[in-house]
């Protein structure tokens, strides 16, 4: 379901309280502020907590960039977010996915693009946003190449981004002007 109108419209810099500054005020992408931290400094303590694990997530995740991008991308696929697909394109695309692979996430684990490792990330991330589960299968095949920790974060990945979609969805927060 898509909203015609944000439910909690981002809140313009100029209207930010010298705390909210000081959660949000250096988190930008391609030169501006996104309009997820601009919506969700409207709840500053939840941001701060939240840009935390975030920033584990995107930065400092032990899967590769282009691994961590499939699977974030895939998720946003999976969650119907348009906001979480636009801005990922181009954080994919930073990351060495091409047009073609990343139109195939789009497809999942049968397109033919895809490495044998991939497909299995792919496969995790359908699991996850189904079952909530990783089966005995997906997590075998993983686990010949990824240790625990990217196991890990591979879960967490996931996770973040899916309860990222509901929350983008849910509340409405519009494409930044560089994504139209």
């Amino acid at each position: 379901m898509k909203l015609e109108q944000p439910r909690v419209p981002p809140l313009d810099e100029s209207d930010w309280t010298p705390e909210q500054i000081e959660v949000i005020g250096r988190q930008t992408m391609r030169g501006n502020v996104p309009n997820v931290f601009k919506t969700l400094i409207h709840h500053e303590k939840l941001a701060k907590r939240w840009l935390v694990f975030a920033t584990h997530i995107l930065s400092k995740n032990s899967m590769s960039p282009r691994e961590r991008e499939i699977a974030i991308l895939r998720t946003g696929w999976l969650a119907g977010s348009d906001y979480e697909w636009g801005q990922h394109v181009i954080i994919g695309q930073d990351a060495g996915l091409t047009p073609d692979e990343i139109e195939a996430i789009k497809t999942g684990a049968d397109a033919t693009n895809w490495s044998h490792h991939e497909r299995l990330i792919l496969r995790a991330c359908d699991e996850l946003h189904k079952d909530v589960f990783i089966s005995d299968e997906v997590w075998e095949g993983l686990t010949e190449t990824y240790s625990t920790e990217q196991m890990m974060d591979l879960i967490f990945t996931c996770g973040q981004y899916r309860m990222l979609a509901g929350a983008l969805n849910s509340l409405g927060v519009p494409l930044d002007e560089d994504i139209r």
